[in-house]
């Protein structure tokens, strides 16, 4: 059975890495949930405003949002979701803190090399 890995930050446009992600999990035998507040599908899988929005269990989220971008780190809390993979530029210090005071332990890695695959190959 595979996991299933919330892409928060998911892009239709292919030279991000909210895109790059939802390719690269899904390489690897992912189930790939795309979260994205004004995106309806990416990469062909439908896309969710929110993890709320989604039925059923999460076992990863790997948030691809700039610091500045606010944060669906409740979200993430209140939906149960125990891996949570913060990516360079989604990583700073008050977004660690924040997601710590949220009751989470964030990973702060690049979860594609995480993955096992390389990031310029998508």
């Amino acid at each position: 059975m595979s996991k299933t890995v919330a892409v928060i930050g998911a892009s239709s446009d292919r030279r991000k890495f909210g895109n790059k992600a939802v390719r690269a999990f899904q390489a690897r035998g992912y189930s790939v949930i795309p979260i994205h507040p004004h995106e309806k599908s990416v990469e062909g899988l439908t896309a969710y405003a929110s993890v709320l929005d989604v039925p059923g269990l999460i076992d990863m989220a790997t948030v691809y949002l700039p610091a500045r971008a606010g944060s669906s780190r409740p979200e993430i809390a209140r939906k149960g979701i125990r891996e949570v993979w913060l990516n360079p530029g989604a990583d700073d210090d008050e977004v660690i803190d924040a997601a710590r005071a949220h009751g989470l332990e964030p990973i702060v890695a690049c979860s594609i090399l995480g993955i096992g695959e390389s990031p310029g190959d998508y």
